[in-house]
């Protein structure tokens, strides 16, 4: 089965692509699209999902920004790593490798995670790179740790055994095979919330059933295991937080504790009806979001010192 989407849900033919060397030779899939000076955004996808996950916010970011997308390590064109390679550290690593390659030195940059690509920015937060291109950081549809344990997927009282159901779904080796009327539906009750339009529960469940398996269990593992709650704490760019209501792989009192833990938190936006693919199911909600942070935190920052020369 073909890794990537069909051409009609694609998201525009980037202006460049290029593959990236992360700290442990792994070579990460970046794409780059819109101007090349304009202000720029990065997108991290999350578990299981691809570049084509960001299609809305690459369709209309594009035409008046620097939008750069990667494919995490085993999803979409990245190759799947060899052993050692799953962590919360190989992540951070391949996000710093792509800021590196694609932002020049001390250029500010919107970063945008969503799901495990939340996760990813916050196991970078102590690191240099991050710091140095963080204008803002948007987190979507995220949680630090206990992810097994409050998890909603499983409808059962809130317990070790629950919590042991959960991690051996998420590390499950089973194949998902093609996409079909029932898979669809398992798809939806698991990540999505019940108004989904049917075309996006489709697009979704196509990204999905694209993930090598191999990807799919080993970073399954790790997502059981995680705990990068401390991390949060030292995420020190401006950071906005977006939950839906009906999300039961990362439910919303993981982005609140989270939004309460923040050092620069730019509050909570929870949005209702909508499960955890928040920038497929609530496209415009997120672009806006990151549409509001550039001008925040690029666009009138980059223009503050000119205004006073200006003057001057």
């Amino acid at each position: 089965m073909s890794r990537l989407l069909h051409r009609d849900d694609a998201p525009p033919v980037p202006a460049s692509e290029q593959f990236v060397r992360s700290a442990d030779g792994s070579r990460i899939h970046v794409e780059l699209h819109g101007p090349k000076d304009a202000p720029a955004v990065v997108l991290a996808h999350g578990w299981t999902c691809n570049t084509h996950f960001w299609a809305a916010q690459i369709r209309d970011l594009a035409a008046d920004h620097r939008v750069i997308a990667y494919d995490q390590r085993g999803h979409g064109l990245t190759p799947e790593p060899g052993p050692g390679g799953y962590s919360p550290g190989a992540l951070a690593d391949d996000l710093e490798a792509v800021l590196a390659a694609t932002l020049a030195p001390g250029r500010k940059a919107v970063l945008a995670g969503h799901s495990m690509g939340g996760m990813t920015l916050m196991a970078a937060a102590r690191r240099p790179g991050l710091r140095e291109h963080a204008a803002a950081v948007l987190l979507c549809s995220t949680g630090s740790d206990r992810l097994t344990a409050e998890a909603l997927v499983l409808p059962m009282r809130a317990g070790a055994f629950r919590t042991r159901l959960t991690a051996a779904i998420l590390g499950s080796g089973a194949p998902l095979g093609p996409v079909t009327p029932v898979s669809r539906k398992i798809l939806k009750y698991v990540t999505m919330g019940a108004g989904s339009a049917p075309e996006r529960v489709d697009a979704c469940a196509r990204i999905v059933h694209a993930c090598p398996r191999r990807a799919r269990v080993g970073w399954g593992h790790v997502l059981a295991e995680l705990d990068e709650a401390a991390s949060v704490r030292e995420l020190r760019a401006p950071t906005a937080v977006i939950a839906g209501t009906e999300d039961r792989l990362t439910p919303p009192v993981h982005a609140r504790a989270i939004a309460a833990a923040l050092p620069l938190g730019l509050g909570l936006t929870e949005l209702t009806g909508v499960g955890h693919m928040t920038p497929m199911e609530a496209p415009e909600a997120v672009t806006a979001k990151l549409r509001e942070l550039v001008t925040r935190y690029v666009t009138e920052r980059t223009a503050a010192p000119a205004e006073k020369e200006d003057v001057a």
